[in-house]
């Protein structure tokens, strides 16, 4: 008899100890029903936007406790009672962190084949249409213009900077080890990468963006934002997708140190939810999955195998420890 996993939220996090927050708990395969689809998941995509929903409501409420975590899985159609979808069909849907989940069949969307699984949580999928249309539409880099990017080894921002370069920018990134600005300045082809741990990072950025920043994608917040603000050109455009490093804060998160320079220098700052984007996500997949399939837009996938290493996987995000999309193995394809 098959049964299901799923990681259930039982306490509201402190710090970074998930494990003790979350309980494995094994129970009945569940039954589709009318319209639906079973789906047998295979890859979960771990999120830092996760963490603040185990704490408390953000741009959608707090994650009850005794419930599934939520989250992004792709997988393999297991049953179906949905007329749009065959048994096998490979999909991704909002699983959440289960073994096999069940869901509308018109939330799941059918994936092209040609691509390799990882690469809808690395390169397409939430991570393209965020770096996508956070770049494109808000940040809307122009040719010879210079970007910044943090958390830029990140999903997100290496997808990001990737688009700013193929639009003919100067492209830096900022990332926490040298390995991974190497990967930045090496295979992604960024012009300059610097490391934030190092002590003389904010000189090394300045040389960097001789220029000064005209675009800014925001992933993290805090103390590594504040010497790309001081350089932010007039007219500037910062798009703001994430603020990882306040998220395992218990409080507000504070604003820049001198938010005066964003009127002297008329800048304009906007944060964005990918899903606001989700209806439009087909005018980002022409762009994209093209440019995946040609090679041309790079990916990396850091992989964990095994459903029961979900919550020290997801520790990761917090510490630097991914590079590329993090994401769990928990069945084969």
């Amino acid at each position: 008899m098959r049964t299901n996993r799923e990681w259930v939220l039982t306490a509201r996090p402190t710090g970074l100890e998930f494990e003790n927050c979350l309980e494995l708990r094994e129970g009945p395969l569940p039954e589709p029903g009318e319209g639906q689809v079973r789906v047998r998941n295979v890859y979960v995509s771990l999120e830092p936007a996760t963490r603040l929903r185990m704490q408390r409501e953000t741009y959608g409420p707090a994650i009850p406790l005794g419930a599934v975590v939520t989250g992004f899985t792709v997988g393999v159609v297991d049953a179906s009672r949905y007329p749009g979808l065959r048994e096998g069909a490979v999909v991704s849907i909002p699983g959440g962190w289960r073994a096999y989940s069940v869901v509308n069949g018109a939330d799941a969307r059918e994936l092209p084949p040609g691509i390799p699984l990882p690469a809808w949580f690395s390169a397409l999928g939430h991570i393209g249409i965020s770096a996508w249309f956070g770049m494109m539409e808000i940040g809307q880099p122009k040719p010879g213009e210079t970007v910044v990017v943090s958390a830029a080894a990140g999903a997100v921002g290496s997808q990001a900077g990737q688009l700013a370069k193929i639009h003919g920018c100067r492209v830096v990134g900022i990332a926490g080890s040298d390995e991974k600005c190497a990967w930045l300045t090496g295979e992604l082809g960024f012009d300059a990468a610097v490391n934030y741990k190092q002590p003389d990072w904010e000189a090394r950025l300045r040389e960097a963006c001789p220029k000064g920043v005209d675009v800014y994608f925001e992933n993290v917040g805090g103390a590594v934002s504040e010497p790309v603000y001081a350089l932010l050109n007039k007219h500037a455009r910062v798009s703001l997708c994430g603020l990882i490093s306040g998220y395992n804060d218990p409080g507000p998160t504070p604003g820049p140190k001198d938010f005066s320079l964003f009127l002297m220098k008329r800048v304009r700052l906007e944060g964005f939810i990918v899903s606001d984007y989700f209806p439009r996500a087909n005018d980002a997949y022409e762009r994209l999955v093209p440019w995946v399939r040609e090679g041309r837009l790079k990916w990396r996938a850091d992989v964990v195998e095994g459903m029961e290493n979900l919550p020290t996987a997801f520790r990761k995000l917090f510490v630097g420890g991914n590079t590329g999309k993090l994401q769990v193995k928990v069945s084969d394809p």
